[in-house]
Order: structure tokens, then sequence, then C-alpha cells
């Protein structure tokens, strides 16, 4: 049961940041612009109050996906155990695959998230083999996503997609389901 709220908790924030994302930003014309102040020579000289975050410098299993989705995930008991990410029989050293779950139960019930640079010669070979495999493929705006035959799927989403690469410029995503994708934010 628990399982299943997480899953269901998942989906809906997934849902949350699929409408967040399509919403856009506010009309610029209907915000009158307002004109900047020129900067002083005191304000020059102070320190900012507050320096910006950090930017991790390589992907690690719990800044690749969204905040909410770590939260979620941690609240519930949930940790993760990184693996190797091997892609169509393609190793990715510079990457990462992440199996989260409550690993105090024997379950095999759990969310996978994965990222990693790719070269163009390794996304061609990784998807040739896929698809060799299977596998179907979907041009879309945000790249080319592979994704398993759903006869074979253990579990699929809303739109009837189960395990799913997306190919990027330089970069590969991989989610245990379509929708889950986009909880993958690390941009490399």
């Amino acid at each position: 049961m628990k399982n299943r709220k997480i899953s269901a908790a998942l989906g809906a924030l997934t849902l949350a940041v699929v409408l967040a994302a399509c919403a856009g930003a506010p009309d610029a014309a209907a915000t009158p612009a307002s004109p900047s102040p020129a900067p002083s020579a005191e304000a020059s000289t102070e320190p900012s109050p507050t320096p910006p975050p950090a930017t991790p410098t390589a992907p690690t299993c719990d800044t690749i996906v969204s905040a909410g989705t770590v939260k979620l995930l941690t609240d519930a008991g949930w940790t993760f155990q990184e693996k190797e990410f091997v892609v169509g029989g393609v190793p990715l050293p510079d990457g990462l695959l992440c199996f989260w779950a409550d690993y105090t139960v024997a379950s095999d019930h759990g969310q996978l998230y994965g990222w990693s640079p790719i070269s163009a010669e390794d996304a061609t070979e990784a998807q040739s083999s896929l698809l060799a495999a299977g596998w179907t493929r979907e041009d879309g705006d945000d790249g080319i996503y592979i994704t398993e035959n759903p006869q074979y799927s253990m579990g699929t989403d809303t739109e009837g997609y189960g395990m799913t690469y997306l190919f990027g410029d330089g970069w590969v995503k991989f989610a245990d389901t379509r929708q889950s994708l986009i909880l993958i934010e690390w941009a490399g």
C-alpha cells in the first residue's frame, strides 16, 4: 500500500511539473516596465548578503532529479543505490543510474532515474542496439525517445510508455516511464 501511495505521489508530482512547464511566463506586455535605479558607488562596494547556491560539478542521485522528487522519496524512507549506467551495451562511466527504493523491506518496487553525457558515436551505437532488441523510436522536440516494447514492460505511465531513454545533444536521460523523464533536471 505504501508503494502505491509513493507511486501515486510521484505521478502527481510529474503532472504538476508538466503543468507548470506548460504554463509559460506571464505576458510581458501586461506588466509595466519600471526603470532600473542607477547603481550607487556604495552599493558596488558592499558584498552580496547571500552568496548564490553552489552548483554541483558532477551528477549525483539526489541532484539529477528535482528537489521535490528527492523530498518525496526521502520522506517516505526511500534511499538510493548508484548503479553503472549502460545503454544498449554501451557503458557510460561518466553517468549514473539511480535506483530509489525502501531497502528496509524485501521488494522489487522502486524508481529508476539515469543521466550521462554521451558522444554522438556512442548514442548511435546505443540506439541501434536498443532498436535491434525491439525497443521503439520516436523523435520529439526534446530529442530522440527510445522506449521498451510495452508488451514486455513491468510498468507503464498513463500514456502506455514504460522504460524510456531520451537522447539529447551530448546527453542521455533514463527513467522507468517516459513521463518520469521530466523529473530529471540535470543539464550537465
